[in-house]
């Protein structure tokens, strides 16, 4: 069975952490790839621009980085990472506290998903303002890459060289390590700039699936892919949470939103047995969720449900 580690302080007071190692968290107790959960939040953060009265701005506890997933082969001393937040920064010092690497950024390939802002526009720390990189893989979908090279300033960082762009194929898996590879595959989404995909990690052993962004489980199913399907054949499923139920935002009629409810989610995933619906992680949490909170009425339906809300530093062995 997989193993999950949840972090048991806020992200905020390791990110205070200065120097040495982040107290294990997140640290493999063994020689086997692991995955590790760098961030759970949607495209802007928690808090976001303009949310004057959020408690995160004054307490620690309540803030989290985008949405982003580290893959680590410590026999092999690789690191990949998908998606490029806007949270880079703060992700790539994480990753470096749980698995210090000697080079330099030590990223051995990101994998984008899509082209709205939370998911890729990390990148531009890469670049010459910043750390200079010299030809660290991005793989990303062709409509994607055709707008990082065609498009300022990302197309500084393919002229530049700081950047090297890898063609992914839907359903063509890329391999990382000699036991270890990672899939990508088409969802349905907002694809104003680029097609919009999710991952399945796999390891002889065990798997993990990754899908931060989707319309609707039901416009998937129109397109011949069932989500209920996936869920038994992986060891965790990280899944879209953005918006627990209606009425979230007030005034707005949010069943026009491209994201799937979590009530809807958890409504149309309760036959399943407990064994499979252990393994949902809800993940890409927009701000004003409230499965953020820990103890809410919201995480506590969620749980007594047999789902879980993915956590920072949260790690799976694979």
């Amino acid at each position: 069975m997989f193993r999950v580690t949840v972090c048991i302080f806020s992200l905020s007071f390791c990110l205070m952490m200065s120097a040495g190692p982040v107290n294990g968290l997140g640290e493999s107790t063994g020689k086997q790839p692991y995955l590790v959960v760098l961030g759970i939040a949607q495209d802007g953060g928690v808090p976001q621009a303009g949310t004057k009265d959020h408690p995160g701005w004054g307490n620690g506890a309540f803030r989290h980085l985008v949405s982003c997933l580290a893959i680590v082969d410590s026999t092999a001393a690789k690191r990949w990472m998908i998606d490029c937040t806007p949270d880079f920064k703060e992700q790539l010092h994480i990753l470096d506290e749980l698995n210090p690497v000697d080079k330099r950024p030590g990223i051995d390939g990101i994998f984008l998903t899509h082209a709205h802002m939370g998911h890729y526009t990390g990148l531009m720390h890469l670049g010459h303002e910043v750390m200079g990189t010299k030809g660290v893989p991005v793989h990303a979908m062709p409509r994607m890459l055709t707008f990082l090279s065609e498009n300022g300033p990302w197309s500084q960082l393919v002229n530049y060289n700081n950047i090297t762009l890898e063609p992914l194929s839907n359903g063509v898996a890329v391999e990382l390590s000699p036991h270890l590879i990672i899939e990508p595959f088409l969802v349905p989404h907002r694809q104003e700039y680029s097609e919009v995909i999710g991952y399945l990690i796999t390891e002889p052993h065990r798997s993990v699936l990754y899908i931060s962004d989707i319309d609707s489980w039901d416009d998937w199913d129109d397109q011949g892919k069932h989500i209920e399907e996936l869920i038994p054949k992986v060891d965790v499923a990280y899944l879209d949470g953005t918006f627990y139920s209606d009425g979230e935002i007030p005034g707005r009629d949010m069943s026009t939103f491209p994201h799937p409810l979590i009530t809807s989610s958890m409504h149309r995933f309760k036959s399943l047995p407990a064994e499979d619906r252990i393994k949902v992680r809800f993940i890409h949490l927009n701000h004003t969720n409230p499965a953020l909170i820990p103890g809410s009425e919201a995480r506590k339906t969620i749980e007594n449900n047999g789902f879980r809300v993915a956590e920072e530093l949260e790690r799976v062995d694979l």
